[in-house]
C-alpha cells in the first residue's frame, strides 16, 4: 500500500504518505485563499520525501470538509482526478474527525473548526474519537452554551476561547492523521463530495429587469 493523503478544509494545507506502516513524507503550506497554487508543490514535495513516484500510489485519501467552498473543491477535485487517472482506491473523511483523531482525553469533547462569519463547524465525540454528533455550523456562543462542560479542540477552540472551553492541543486538520485513520480501517469513510453545510459566501448577482 501506498496512500497519498491531504486536507484542504482550512488554511493549513497538509499532505501525508503512508506505505501502510508509517509516514514516510509530509509536506505543508498556508494561505486563506492560496489551496489551489499550494496543494500541488505540497504533495510533490511529500512524495518526493517519500522517494516515490505518482505511479507507484494504490489510494489517495482526502479531508471533505466542512470547510469554505474554494478549499474543499480544490482537495476534493485532485483527489477525484487522482484516482480516475491512476487507478487508485478513493477515501473521503470529514476533516473534523481528522483534528479528532489527534485528541487523547478521556471523556467526550468537542472539535469546532473556522467557518467564518464569527461561527464554527463542530462535532461531537466520545473518548474513543468517534463522532457522536455532527458536522453542524453555529455561532461560538450558542455552541458553549449547548456544551459548557466540553473540552473544545481545534481552530475554532482557539479563535472564540472566550466562550468555548479551548483544551489546547490539536489544532488544524494533519494528513498524517488522516492517513493514520485510513490505514488502520477507523475511518468513517464518506463519499468524495464537499461537506460545504451552508451555501457559498459569493453569489450570482441578478439584474432585475425595468418595466
Amino acid at each position: 500500500m501506498l496512500l497519498l493523503a491531504f486536507d484542504t478544509a482550512t488554511p493549513v494545507i497538509t499532505v501525508a504518505v503512508h506505505d501502510g506502516s508509517r509516514v514516510v513524507g509530509e509536506a505543508s503550506g498556508e494561505g486563506a485563499m492560496a489551496h489551489g497554487e499550494l496543494l500541488a508543490p505540497a504533495i510533490r514535495d511529500a512524495m518526493a520525501q517519500a522517494g516515490a513516484a505518482m505511479g507507484d500510489l494504490t489510494d489517495v485519501a482526502v479531508g471533505v470538509g466542512p470547510g469554505p467552498f474554494t478549499g474543499l473543491r480544490v482537495g476534493v477535485v485532485t483527489a477525484l482526478t487522482l484516482g480516475s487517472t491512476l487507478g487508485l482506491v478513493t477515501h473521503g473523511v470529514c476533516s473534523l474527525d481528522v483534528v479528532a483523531a489527534d485528541v487523547q482525553v478521556g471523556g467526550e469533547f468537542l472539535v469546532a473548526t473556522d467557518a467564518r462569519r464569527k461561527e464554527v463547524y463542530w462535532a461531537r465525540y466520545g473518548g474513543d474519537q468517534v463522532r457522536l454528533d455532527g458536522p453542524h455550523v453555529l455561532k461560538p456562543a450558542d455552541l458553549g452554551a449547548q456544551h459548557p462542560d466540553l473540552p473544545v479542540f481545534g481552530q475554532g477552540a482557539h479563535l472564540y476561547a472566550d466562550v468555548l472551553r479551548s483544551a489546547g492541543g490539536a489544532g488544524a486538520p494533519r494528513a498524517a492523521a488522516l492517513a493514520g485513520l485510513v490505514v488502520a480501517g477507523r475511518a468513517a469513510e464518506l463519499p468524495l463530495e464537499p461537506l460545504y453545510l451552508r451555501r457559498p459566501d459569493a453569489v450570482p448577482q441578478t439584474v432585475s429587469k425595468r418595466a
